[in-house]
């Protein structure tokens, strides 16, 4: 008698166990309830406008509702410091951006997160690219004519949406890269920016295509350059700046799906296909287009190399520049 009873204690043990929360039956339960989607931003900025049209095909394909939550503060470090510090089980994710999640962390010098610590980077999930433009009274119609005419100048001043913004650092980066006598006048928005180069007071900005398309359009702003690795959908006739021979100078916005650290793998897993199947939906994909954002849907595994170049780019540009947040 005495083996069968040992028989059946393992068999007790082992249903015990196996009832433990936190196992991977449990991981494959997964969603069990509402997903919170933080947004570290405010209502109606381009990363929670793309996480509301995202959301709903994410919702059906998880099976469970996905709440987009708005938590805005000092350049998204609220909203990301708080998911970076939740439960690492799948029902808190952030939608952060290059600042909340690139630039911030070379640009604050008390930020409390480490990106590639903190986080379990799940996707790079859009791009939102920028057009370099001038007024129509600079004498350039390439890149290449415009760097050679602010060097014989005493000093060419270019509009940004401020201080610390991606615009600003764009500037910088290009600045870095061609050795041109280019000087910051930062704006309160971009869309000061984008009007003070329009009405001829600052001669150049750098800022997101479907701001500037308009008035390129209607030829009250020229484009002379697409600020991305390949030329846009929006202006294929413009050439980009590296086709012109500034060296790597890719300055595109970009926003990425983020969990804290420590979130399981086949959990991540399965909300990179839930999101690769959003980007990828009929419904989806034209709307983002039509915001200027480029879907992506960058892997996990590819994510990660990616924002470690990110970071060391702009914390040279950072460095170099001096720049630092308003």
């Amino acid at each position: 008698m005495r083996p069968i009873i040992g028989t059946r204690r393992l068999l007790l043990g082992a249903t015990a166990v196996a009832l433990l929360p936190g196992r991977a039956d449990a991981q494959a339960e997964w969603p069990a309830r509402t997903i919170r989607m933080v947004v570290p931003f405010g209502a109606g900025t381009s990363t929670d406008i793309m996480t509301r049209l995202v959301s709903p095909q994410m919702s059906r394909g998880l099976g469970q509702p996905v709440v987009v939550e708005n938590r805005a503060g000092a350049g998204g470090v609220v909203g990301s410091d708080a998911v970076a510090k939740s439960a690492p089980d799948g029902y808190t994710l952030c939608m952060g951006s290059i600042a909340s999640h690139s630039v911030n962390m070379s640009l604050m010098p008390s930020i409390p997160y480490d990106v590639l610590r903190d986080f379990t980077p799940i996707s790079l999930v859009t791009t939102a690219p920028n057009l370099l433009v001038v007024n129509p009274s600079v004498p350039a119609r390439t890149l290449p004519e415009f760097l050679a005419w602010a060097r014989t100048q005493r000093g060419v001043s270019y509009a940004s949406a401020g201080n610390g913004t991606s615009s600003h650092l764009a500037g910088e980066l290009l600045k870095l890269r061609s050795g041109a006598p280019l000087e910051h006048v930062p704006y309160r928005s971009g869309a000061q920016a984008v009007t003070d180069v329009i009405a001829g007071n600052v001669p150049m900005t750098i800022y997101q295509v479907t701001a500037v398309l308009p008035f390129v359009r209607d030829g009250t702003l020229r484009a002379l350059a697409a600020t991305s690795a390949k030329r846009l959908e929006w202006t294929p006739h413009v050439p980009t700046a590296m086709e012109q021979g500034v060296e790597d100078f890719d300055v595109s916005a970009w926003h990425g799906l983020f969990a804290p650290a420590g979130l399981p793998g086949p959990v991540r897993d399965r909300i990179f296909a839930a999101l690769q199947a959003a980007l990828a939906s009929p419904e989806v994909r034209p709307r983002l287009v039509e915001q200027g954002l480029e879907p992506v849907g960058l892997p996990p595994d590819d994510f990660v190399p990616f924002l470690r170049a990110d970071i060391a780019k702009w914390a040279e540009v950072v460095r170099i520049s001096g720049a630092r947040a308003d």
